[in-house]
């Protein structure tokens, strides 16, 4: 298994768009000849949009579009820009009247980063499907990673900053790549390196890690509501895509098979003050048994959220990990 660019896989295209003043943006996967789409939604508190259709029993068998916002739900505007991108090129659903773009979008909470007025919308979308259609993408403080965070169960003070994550892979004919933005109430995980918190609350020194599950465990008693008690909320939102043929029905399984990724590599993770959703999506023709699709979507997925935090910046008075020697120096001889 080696590791591939994103760019590698063919039909699909993905683009940032982003307002760094503002700290935040979205980010746009193009499959334009339509891809079968599933998603797991694990999260208690999801902002999404035509996350109905994506049932089996629903009508529309392929989507032309996921877009991954921030914004909370005011970022779901941006999935006018990409209808209106797609629609220009007469790309969408057979209506008999007009084509209808399929484009399903999902979003993070950011607002406290930057400005809570600046949010993705419709020109922000149109301007990431052109970026995607130039395969111009970037990780760390980009697209729907700008205004990401990490860490925040003790509040803002005490966050690390995150952003957006993407790790491809191939085995043979077989591609499957990840698209996350890590914006979690929990901390994040490198179990396969064995380094264990790599990124997530600070203690009250900023000179370790507080560990939040261990934190909410001492703080059980406390029944108040996540999103009440701190000034940030979370979600990390993702997309896993392959060129292994599969429909609707199975994608969803493989969205789910993914979302263990995300599992292992976040905790606490899928909370009430979460909206935690995968999206997994076909296009290609490679023969491949789902159960080995599932699995190595839950890998990609994992190492790409390790890749969000490793390569995300300071802003917005938040720091990242790259401005903490100690955690590094920490590592030696792992």
């Amino acid at each position: 298994m080696q590791s591939i660019s994103i760019r590698d896989l063919k039909g699909f295209f993905v683009g940032n768009a982003e307002d760094s003043v503002g700290g935040t943006g979205c980010t746009v996967i193009l499959c334009p000849e339509g891809a079968p789409c599933g998603v797991d939604v694990r999260g208690g508190g999801p902002a999404a949009r035509e996350t109905e259709l994506l049932k089996p029993t629903a009508a529309v068998d392929r989507v032309h579009a996921v877009a991954l916002c921030g914004g909370s739900a005011f970022g779901l505007d941006a999935a006018a820009g990409v209808m209106k991108y797609l629609e220009e090129r007469g790309i969408g659903f057979d209506t008999g009247v007009a084509p209808v773009p399929i484009v399903c979008a999902s979003s993070i909470f950011d607002l406290a980063c930057g400005s809570a007025q600046a949010r993705p919308n419709a020109r922000m979308g149109y301007e990431a499907c052109v970026a995607a259609a130039e395969h111009h993408v970037a990780e760390g403080n980009h697209g729907a990673g700008t205004g990401a965070t990490v860490g925040k169960f003790h509040g803002p003070a005490y966050m690390m900053k995150s952003g957006l994550g993407i790790y491809a892979v191939q085995e043979g004919d077989l591609q499957v790549a990840a698209i996350v933005a890590v914006n979690a109430l929990g901390d994040v995980y490198d179990w396969r390196r064995r380094r264990g918190i790599i990124a997530g609350m600070l203690n009250e020194h900023r000179d370790g890690f507080a560990d939040t599950e261990r934190c909410m465990l001492v703080d059980y008693s406390c029944t108040s509501p996540l999103f009440g008690r701190h000034a940030v909320t979370n979600t990390t939102i993702a997309a896993v895509l392959t060129n292994a043929a599969f429909d609707k029905t199975a994608m969803n399984k493989i969205a789910a098979m993914a979302g263990n990724g995300m599992v292992r590599a976040i905790s606490p993770v899928n909370t009430m003050a979460d909206g935690d959703s995968v999206y997994a999506l076909s296009a290609g023709a490679v023969s491949a048994d789902i159960n080995v699709v599932g699995t190595l979507a839950a890998v990609v997925l994992e190492e790409a959220i390790v890749r969000a935090v490793e390569t995300a910046t300071a802003a917005y008075g938040i720091s990242a990990r790259c401005d903490f020697p100690w955690m590094d120096a920490s590592l030696k001889g792992d």
